[in-house]
């Protein structure tokens, strides 16, 4: 093979490659920016004239806005989807999801249903009695947006005003906010121009009319997951964990979970130690347990019915460290003490026979979180590998096509010796 032809190869080959980076970072890019389901939001309704948009009249034939849509609202990046009491939807999230609110323009908002007499007008006294917005320049069109966090307070509604005019082309998806655990409430206010009697391009009596899209709807954390740490070392504590030091929780952000927590020592009794429920309530975020006692936490996700429970044991009793450790009842552990057994550090519990009882492994709950993490996007989580496979097949194949090339030229010709010898014969 001679120097201009693998030189044509490592051209391809290199070319070749940068598509192919390119086309998967083009995919990435998008994977991004957009991911999950999509669940679309709320329809436009007619509510009047300067009224405060609190009108709630459904389009109908006839209508200037009848049977075309402004724009679409919808959710993505959530993991599932569930209904609150009201039908309201619940977007539920796990680690590394991202809850987002978009926004798609569908109409040239100065020829709106392809129609010239139709267009987004200026509000220029425009108020909301939803949400208490006085009155001011709306502009053309005007997004709202209210969070309610889970205290139930109501923060300051975020006024987007001359939203639709701001928007850069049809059809071009913004994202609008980026959604945390909370409860929402969204309204697109605008006001509709029809002008359709015109005398050398000077406006006859135009006629407005006043529309809103409005929905609601929450983001909840989908695990049920509340995390235990040492108070002194700051380590994480998993299920049937013994500590002297005491422990604190946190519930990592998940502000709507059930969280309750059990207190259980051993007292003094007719027949011996025997477990004593001290209090059974609810637990907070960043309350600690320094006093002696198991301590089973129960985590429960109204939304999605799961339940996580961890036991804690605190303190130096070999007892309750093998009841919590083992799943054993107080009796048993009792029983096996008083023939001659030996609680170990991690509450196992070693015989005589010196066979060991083991830490229950069986009640000890899966770290969720990490699940979560885990089960991500694929394509995300795994998109260096789809780069480095398929360059490296790139590349492969074409050191197979050089290499065969270059042993057809080196293939060696060979001489029919004997016909040679017979033609000097005959010479």
């Amino acid at each position: 093979m001679n120097k201009g032809k693998v030189t044509k190869i490592v051209s391809v080959v290199v070319i070749t490659i940068a598509l192919f980076l390119a086309t998967i970072s083009a995919m990435a890019e998008e994977s991004e920016k957009q991911s999950g389901n999509r669940y679309y939001l709320g329809e436009s309704v007619k509510t009047g004239w300067d009224n405060g948009y609190k009108g709630d009249e459904k389009i109908t034939e006839g209508d200037v806005h009848f049977n075309w849509k402004i724009g679409e609202f919808y959710v993505d990046g959530f993991t599932s989807t569930v209904k609150g009491e009201d039908n309201t939807p619940i977007f539920l999230k796990n680690v590394g999801d991202k809850v987002q609110l978009w926004f798609s323009l569908k109409q040239n908002i100065d020829k709106l249903n392809n129609d010239e007499n139709l267009s987004i007008s200026e509000d220029s006294n425009g108020f909301d009695e939803y949400f208490s917005v006085p009155k001011t320049n709306f502009g053309r069109g005007a997004l709202i947006i209210r969070k309610t966090d889970y205290t139930n307070a109501k923060s300051d509604p975020i006024e987007y005003k001359d939203y639709l005019a701001a928007k850069a082309s049809p059809n071009a998806d913004t994202e609008v906010e980026l959604c945390e655990e909370g409860d929402y409430e969204v309204a697109l206010d605008y006001e509709i121009k029809n002008d359709p009697r015109k005398i050398f391009d000077v406006s006859i009596i135009p006629t407005y009319s006043n529309y809103k899209i409005f929905f609601k709807f929450s983001v909840r954390n989908g695990n049920s997951m509340v995390y235990p740490f040492d108070v002194k070392t700051k380590g994480e504590l998993s299920n049937t964990s013994v500590t002297e030091n005491g422990f604190y929780l946190d519930f990592a952000n998940s502000r709507y979970l059930d969280i309750n927590i059990k207190k259980e020592v051993l007292n003094e009794g007719a027949n011996g130690l025997a477990e004593d429920v001290r209090f059974n309530r609810p637990a907070k975020d960043g309350e600690e347990y320094t006093e002696e006692g198991i301590y089973t936490i129960t985590s429960s996700n109204r939304y999605t019915g799961q339940l996580t429970t961890k036991r804690i044991y605190v303190g130096k009793n070999d007892v309750l460290k093998a009841v919590a450790a083992t799943g054993l009842s107080v009796k048993d552990v009792n029983d096996y003490i008083a023939n001659g057994a030996k609680v170990k550090n991690d509450g196992s519990i070693m015989l005589t026979s010196h066979e060991t009882i083991p830490v229950d492994e069986a009640n000890i709950q899966p770290n969720m979180a990490t699940q979560d993490s885990a089960k991500g996007d694929f394509f995300t989580d795994n998109l260096l590998w789809f780069i480095v496979g398929g360059a490296a097949l790139i590349v492969i194949i074409v050191v197979i096509i050089i290499v065969v090339a270059v042993k057809k030229r080196k293939k060696p010709k060979y001489v029919n010796i004997e016909a040679f010898t017979e033609d000097q014969e005959v010479e």
